[in-house]
């Protein structure tokens, strides 16, 4: 059996269906079943049982998993340590962070970055999801998290603010204090935070609209839908918003800069690690949520405390 086989066989079994296992390999439905149906064949045994619903595993296949995925991880390892010796300021960087993270503030840093290092190829993936570093589904991440996995090196770069926001228009013909005035824009994570609203200055507002991204919440700010809580380093560039006149300003979210350790020693990765901390030190009091001319008065919020 080929390592090719292992991975097309995973690839299946963790997205449930030709289609998409294809397009997590980047090659067509056809090559998949064609090649899943070659590696039965040359094993003797059905590891799957077809159906309009999709594949699902034999007893077969289930016994096949664990097999696959230790082949899987050592080559993995492999494949990171090989490349944690690489020396040349050249060559693709995996990177991935959050999209508004990417576009409202970083743009114009990796954009230099590419002019300053023209054979180093940055691959921008803008993701809220937790790339699995492991598994080099990115070389480095720029993630909000408390504290980084112990199998990652991790460098806290800045401690992120937010506060509450609406257009100049809608606090002027809206009472803040009235809930069946104004109200809030909701997000798709406020079962997580159930607590949110007591900490934005304005906690007797109702909720109208959940909104998956960033984006979309501004969006719906600009058209006058509500009030929305942001990360300073969005709402306060925009030209249409303006601060809440009652809402702090908080620490909600740290950002973290994350490698694996077996690519401690890789070059371009210590370059652009360096270049990037430097970059949000330059932005840090954007991030922050300070002010030209003053320092942000900032009520420290931990997300375990919007969770409560």
């Amino acid at each position: 059996m080929e390592w090719d086989d292992y991975r097309i066989f995973l690839a299946l079994i963790r997205t449930g269906t030709v289609r998409a296992a294809a397009q997590q390999l980047n090659t067509s439905h056809s090559t998949v079943a064609r090649k899943i149906d070659a590696f039965e064949t040359r094993f003797g045994v059905k590891l799957f049982v077809r159906s309009n619903a999709g594949y699902a595993l034999t007893p077969a296949g289930e016994q096949l998993i664990e097999a696959a995925e230790a082949v899987e991880t050592e080559l993995l390892n492999v494949q990171r340590r090989v490349k944690g010796q690489d020396q040349k300021i050249a060559g693709d960087i995996r990177l991935t962070l959050p999209n508004a993270l990417a576009s409202q503030l970083l743009m114009p840093e990796l954009a230099k970055f590419m002019e300053v290092y023209p054979e180093i190829n940055l691959d921008i993936i803008a993701t809220y999801e937790s790339l699995d570093l492991s598994r080099q589904e990115a070389d480095i991440a720029l993630r909000f998290v408390q504290s980084p996995p112990e199998n990652l090196i991790g460098r806290h770069l800045a401690d992120v603010a937010f506060t509450g926001y609406a257009t100049r228009s809608y606090i002027e013909n809206h009472d803040l204090e009235d809930p069946n005035s104004a109200s809030w824009i909701g997000f798709s994570k406020m079962k997580v935070f159930p607590n949110w609203r007591k900490l934005t200055g304005y906690p007797h507002l109702p909720v109208r609209g959940i909104f998956n991204s960033v984006y979309l919440m501004l969006a719906a700010a600009k058209c006058g839908l509500g009030s929305v809580v942001l990360p300073c380093y969005v709402g306060d560039p925009d030209p249409e918003l303006v601060r809440l006149p009652k809402s702090p300003v908080r620490f909600i979210e740290q950002l973290w800069l994350l490698r694996h350790t077996d690519l401690r020693t890789t070059t371009r990765l210590q370059i652009f690690s360096e270049f990037i901390t430097e970059a949000i030190a330059r932005n840090e009091a954007l991030i922050r949520g300070e002010m030209p001319g003053e320092t942000a008065v900032i009520d420290d919020v931990s997300v375990a405390n919007l969770a409560k």
